[in-house]
């Protein structure tokens, strides 16, 4: 559970409030926060914004979330020794290595289940650099998930999840990401991708 001292401190500070619900008390902290647990991380990891974008001006999300997979495999033992918080630090990292990649040109809405262990991200793309953000625009939902309970469960929660937030930001494209961190787990083992859920 967490730690009472930490949860009234960022009370406190005004960074949380607890009613309702346990949430972060400003849409600018939801920002600000990961921001500063990752940009360090951020700065490090050799991604580039051009590897994964389509000549139609589209983010190839496929192609994206395959290689981050990749890098998490290779490099996520070495990577979440940077973060103070462990629980989190699955969710952090695939935080990084997006806000790398996005930050050429787009940008990424947090939405935050605390508690529930889940975040949900919202990229925004422009498609018309002209028109920016007023203008056509790929929107593309991620739901990030620590697994809990079993695998069937977790997928089952966590298509409703996605397929919620997408229909309540209009988007076309979405993704659920399940971290599984148990020791005893083998990466030849993991289910890598599920059409059936489209996501990864």
């Amino acid at each position: 559970p967490p730690n009472e001292d930490d949860q009234l401190y960022v009370q406190d500070l005004g960074l949380i409030r607890t009613r309702p619900k346990t949430e972060i008390a400003k849409p600018i902290y939801r920002e600000i926060i990961p921001r500063a647990l990752t940009w360090t991380i951020q700065t490090r990891i050799p991604q580039e914004t051009t590897w994964y974008v389509k000549e139609d001006g589209n983010l190839d999300m496929p192609k994206l979330l395959d290689n981050f997979q990749q890098f998490f495999r290779e490099n996520s033992d070495i990577w979440l020794d940077g973060f103070h918080y462990r629980e989190a630090g699955p969710q952090l990292l695939m935080q990084s290595f997006l806000q790398r990649i996005i930050n050429g040109g787009g940008r990424i809405e947090r939405e935050y289940g605390l508690g529930r262990r889940r975040t949900d991200l919202l990229i925004q793309w422009p498609l018309d650099r002209t028109q920016g953000f007023h203008g056509p625009m790929q929107r593309v939902v991620i739901e990030l998930k620590i697994q809990r309970k079993s695998l069937e469960a977790t997928i089952e929660e966590g298509v409703d999840q996605t397929t919620d937030y997408m229909d309540r930001v209009g988007a076309e494209e979405g993704y659920l990401i399940i971290f599984n961190r148990g020791s005893d787990i083998k990466w030849e083992s993991l289910p890598i991708r599920n059409d059936t859920v489209g996501g990864v």
